[in-house]
């Protein structure tokens, strides 16, 4: 199934696989998916990314992380910010901190796709794509 919205398709896969305890979840490859999957790796909310297939069936393969015994998931919420419909911006100044900085929003700049932290130490904004706790 091919959706419109690349990345509100990867987070809710995300979701829905962190919900079901699920190990790893597999998520169709584009150039911006990759780079989401690259800052949740960096910031440690996925243990590993691999890339899998070629051409059309290309994905993209995230080892969730998990912590203790009841097996809690290391990523608590998923929230798409800019949409298709509604496209959010921030400049560098107004860029948002989640949870007082806990959490980490990936903001989508002309220097590439980046958390918050990064965007602010760079003076740069962008389109703020999701949060993540």
């Amino acid at each position: 199934m091919a959706s419109n919205d690349t990345i509100s398709d990867m987070l809710t896969r995300i979701r829905n696989a962190t919900l079901a305890h699920h190990q790893t979840v597999d998520i169709p490859s584009t150039k911006m998916t990759r780079s989401i999957a690259s800052v949740l790796k960096e910031e440690g909310f996925v243990a590993e990314t691999e890339d899998n297939g070629e051409g059309m069936t290309r994905k993209i393969t995230l080892t969730l992380k998990y912590k203790g015994k009841q097996r809690q998931s290391i990523i608590r919420n998923l929230t798409r910010v800019s949409k298709p419909g509604l496209r959010v911006y921030s400049n560098r100044k107004e860029l948002p901190r989640v949870l007082g900085g806990i959490g980490i929003a990936i903001v989508s700049t002309s220097s590439g796709v980046m958390t918050d932290r990064d965007a602010r130490r760079q003076g740069i904004g962008g389109e703020i794509l999701c949060y993540i706790y």
